[in-house]
């Protein structure tokens, strides 16, 4: 006779329901236990045994009979069948269970070795993560570092320009003073020379006096009625002497003073303008300029109205002389020049340049308005005129100023308000002497 033995099985929790169902279907058989491990789990059988395995003739048998219930062979046998199949299917859903456990225990196994993979690029990007957040520190510090010594370094500057404002005021304090100064020495020098050139327009009018006396005694009286519109006429006359002469003004009977050179490059040639030794001062106004001044045997201007009407009547040549201070003479030579009226501010034409000082012109083209210091008008917000000193046709201040302050030698460089040429000598240098002539074209 058979004897069902009844078995266990531990692994967590995962065959507990396999547990139960079998426990149910052996709970009134023998037990016998064996024990088995499969990994991390070990499992506990009770299987079935034949008890002494004795035959169906034995005594046994029948107190087995006896004592489990009145069956015959057959059924005995079909019974233990159905145990058998029952503990196959048993087997193998345990089977399938163990299989099921070991892919679980191989999917754990992956996640955990995947949890460590993560866990280290984890730490690998927290190791990043630190050493960005020092470079980081270390780059604001850098920062810090370089905003203290911007904010030393402006600190510094600051005083520096406070400093300048200082220096500068002070500078400016003592030009003022200076110009005062020089204001006051300019009205002193204005007097002495106005004082001088009254005293040589008193000897040259009584050269002139004793001069026209010797004329009538000498001419016939017939004479006394020649009127000269310029020097080109007193040469045609026969006068060959350079000097001063008498000139009328075209379509009038008024009469200027003025030079002649009648013997430079075949004479006829009226002076407009002369410097040689800064005994005139040419910081005047607009009607001086403009009625002329200075003593034509000297420094002199000899006037702007009358120019303008005397250029306007024919066509004129413009001749500038001019002589440096280390025996050097130059020249330009303007084919053809005239002035406009008053209403045009004296406005200068020019054309066709030639001669030695400067392939350029040193009076700014096309041509400008005259300006003085009581009439601006240059095309500088500065005032030339003010500035560099004297009336000229400047452009905006312009490469040339023949009327600008005189300046003795060994004093006559870097002097912007000098009497300069640009295209000769350049800028800075003032010039020795300077003579403005004009003569007819068709001399």
């Amino acid at each position: 006779m058979w004897r069902i033995v009844f078995f266990t099985l531990s692994c967590d929790l995962v065959l507990a329901t396999a547990y139960n169902n079998f426990r149910k279907s052996m709970d009134s058989i023998g037990k016998r236990q064996y024990q088995v491990q499969h990994g991390s789990c070990s499992y506990t059988f009770l299987l079935p045994e034949m008890d002494n395995c004795r035959s169906s003739s034995s005594p046994y048998v029948s107190n087995a009979v006896q004592r489990d219930a009145p069956l015959d062979y057959d059924d005995s046998v079909q019974r233990l069948q159905a145990l058998e199949n029952i503990m196959e299917n048993n087997t193998q859903w345990l089977m399938k269970v163990l299989n099921k456990t070991t892919r679980l225990e191989l999917q754990l196994l992956e996640h955990s070795l995947s949890t460590n993979k993560l866990e280290k690029q984890i730490l690998d990007q927290t190791s990043e993560i630190n050493k960005l957040q020092d470079k980081n520190s270390f780059l604001e510090k850098k920062v810090l570092d370089m905003e203290d010594k911007h904010t030393v370094q402006l600190l510094s500057i600051k005083e520096e320009k406070d400093q300048l404002q200082v220096l500068v005021s002070k500078q400016h304090s003592i030009i003022e003073e200076l110009e005062k100064q020089l204001v006051t020495a300019t009205v002193n020098n204005s007097v002495l020379q106005k004082q001088q050139n009254d005293l040589m327009e008193t000897v040259h009018n009584l050269l002139t006096m004793m001069s026209t006396n010797s004329a009538k005694n000498s001419f016939p009286a017939k004479e006394e009625q020649i009127i000269f519109r310029d020097c080109a006429e007193v040469f045609k006359a026969g006068h060959t002497t350079s000097g001063i002469y008498t000139l009328t003004f075209p379509n009038s009977t008024e009469e200027i003073k003025a030079y002649c050179d009648l013997e430079t490059g075949g004479g006829g040639w009226t002076i407009i303008q002369r410097r040689e030794d800064g005994s005139v001062d040419f910081q005047r106004t607009w009607k001086e300029y403009k009625v002329g001044f200075g003593n034509p045997s000297g420094e002199y201007w000899l006037g702007n109205e009358f120019v303008a009407q005397l250029t306007n009547q024919q066509r004129y040549m413009l001749k500038i002389h001019l002589k440096d201070w280390e025996g050097n003479e130059a020249y330009s030579l303007y084919e053809h020049f005239y002035l406009s009226s008053e209403e045009l501010n004296y406005r200068i034409h020019l054309k066709g340049l030639t001669g030695t000082a400067g392939k350029i012109s040193s009076i700014s083209q096309p041509g400008n308005d005259f300006s003085t210091k009581d009439a601006d008008n240059d095309k500088c917000i500065c005032k030339c005129s003010q500035m560099l000193t004297g009336g000229w046709w400047f452009d905006a201040c312009g490469p040339s100023n023949l009327n600008g302050m005189y300046y003795p030698q060994r004093q006559n460089t870097n002097k912007f308000n000098g009497i300069k040429w640009y295209y000769w000598k350049g800028s800075g240098y003032s010039l020795k002497a300077t003579t403005m002539m004009i003569r007819p074209a068709s001399f």
